[in-house]
């Protein structure tokens, strides 16, 4: 925006608020990337004073920025562009009261509305915008998923907010988008030679993508238990990591390139319908168990959470690509939480050799780790030292944090937000990008139904229900541990 901007956050008091993009701005403040007079203003509910936000903002950036980083002037600094504005943003009459607040209904100012709400909240925060005269053509509106709980769902969401704000202005935001090693996904496929050729059906075995959490559904039972994995994570997240590792190489490095060829990825997804959901799905929920030596109750004694609830906490899927690319490769998606260990990773698995000349001769592989560390690894064989061709596997290890140990890791959120105020959107989902995602998802959802798959019991602190183990070891194949 090339002129003054302010961010409105709504949902100001929340966790993703305060836990998030807080210190992300923080951060941003703290580098010099915030115009000096771009104001943040929260909006939320509770009633607060200017003065006992800032303090309640405060307490929450110190246990989310690292010590070193935290610094008292540079937070005094920061405070003085957060304001606080108590209202129900379900109410259109408290818009009125916010405009005359802003003093700007011919919205002068840049605007950024942040809705870090529930989903059910963003039609009418952007008509009740609209009714105020608050959604002029220098604003831009930041949306969290899930957009919607279906196709029907998410269709109407973005028709509400498409009457209101142009595609242009919409940021739909995910933040596995945001993260270093994702982006370097990119570099790594369209930026060397040596991937190309080998990138496809001919070279390529499988491919896995997990995402495993070891903490529960902590104080998001009532939304989780109304989600479930394959609307919380599934969706959005692995979703969005296999239209990168898919993808073909766009025509160029812009926001509508890079989006038209993630679409594509989509929209060539093999259905998943029918008695189908049965052979290549497999639905969990935590049970009892230990993590950390400690021990933690099952899903349905969660807070908020229904004592009968049958909401899956983990989800795997055999998944295919049909395209000339991918014809015949699978693609293996796993999430969960309380797994045995948090991990977030992609696994490209290249087929073996045509012809084993040595007694041993593993398959290569390229392990791309998202977290809890950040690198790159491409698992070679290599001879052990000594009389004789023993084999070993060895690895190519790229860490980002020891190639680049001079540089603080951005948050995911602190990339993504400078992108909304630059008004780059290549690393967010357009309307198509979510309902062609939904339109995949939702006969898996109906078939679970139809069949009665009730999630599998898997104790807490292991690696999911057996039947996810059957999943790849019935065509020989196993999850990268």
């Amino acid at each position: 925006m090339n002129t003054p901007c302010d961010m409105l956050v709504f949902g100001g008091t929340g966790d993703l608020a305060l836990h998030k993009l807080l210190p992300a701005l923080y951060h941003l403040h703290r580098d010099g990337r915030l115009a000096p007079d771009m104001r943040i203003l929260a909006v939320a509910r509770n009633v607060l004073t200017r003065s006992a936000y800032q303090a309640l903002a405060e307490r929450r950036c110190r246990a989310q920025v690292a010590r070193t980083a935290f610094d008292n002037d540079t937070w005094a600094s920061f405070a003085a562009r957060l304001d606080y504005f108590a209202m129900d943003a379900s109410q259109s009459a408290e818009f009125g009261r916010l405009a005359k607040f802003l003093d700007a209904g011919s919205c002068q100012r840049g605007r950024i509305y942040y809705l870090a709400t529930a989903p059910n909240l963003f039609e009418a925060i952007a008509e009740n915008l609209a009714i105020a005269r608050l959604a002029g053509d220098n604003t831009r509106i930041v949306l969290e998923k899930p957009i919607g709980h279906s196709l029907e769902s998410a269709q109407e969401i973005n028709a509400a907010i498409g009457a209101v704000f142009s595609e242009a202005q919409v940021f739909r935001i995910d933040h596995y988008l945001g993260k270093e090693t994702v982006q370097n996904l990119m570099a790594l496929r369209f930026a060397n030679a040596l991937f190309e050729p080998i990138w496809r059906a001919g070279h390529i075995d499988h491919v896995q993508i997990s995402v495993n959490e070891t903490l529960g559904v902590e104080n998001r039972g009532a939304y989780y238990d109304h989600a479930g994995a394959m609307r919380d994570m599934v969706q959005n997240h692995l979703l969005q990591l296999l239209c990168l590792v898919a993808m073909e190489a766009p025509v160029r490095f812009d926001a509508e390139a890079v989006r038209n060829e993630k679409v594509k990825i989509l929209e060539a997804l093999k259905p998943i319908s029918g008695l189908d959901v049965q052979d290549k799905t497999v639905r969990g929920t935590y049970a009892a168990g230990k993590i950390g030596g400690q021990e933690v109750p099952a899903y349905y004694f969660e807070k908020q959470v229904d004592n009968d609830s049958d909401t899956e906490t983990f989800v795997a899927l055999q998944v295919e690509v049909d395209n000339w690319r991918w014809a015949g490769v699978p693609f293996y998606l796993r999430t969960g939480k309380r797994m045995a260990k948090k991990s977030s990773e992609i696994v490209i698995q290249f087929k073996p050799v045509p012809h084993r000349l040595f007694e041993v001769s593993q398959a290569n592989r390229l392990v791309i780790r998202l977290q809890p560390e950040e690198r790159i690894s491409l698992q070679l064989m290599g001879k052990n030292p000594g009389k004789g061709m023993r084999l070993t596997p060895m690895e190519l290890d790229l860490n980002l944090a020891q190639v680049f140990p001079q540089k603080r890791r951005w948050d995911a959120y602190e990339r993504l937000l400078l992108d909304v105020i630059e008004g780059d959107s290549t690393l967010f989902m357009r309307r198509d990008e979510v309902e062609a995602a939904w339109a995949w998802v939702d006969p898996i959802l109906k078939g679970w139904l139809e069949y009665y798959q009730n999630p599998r019991p898997y104790p807490a602190g292991t690696d999911g229900p057996e039947q996810a183990q059957s999943l790849l070891e019935l065509q020989g194949r196993s999850w990268q541990d």
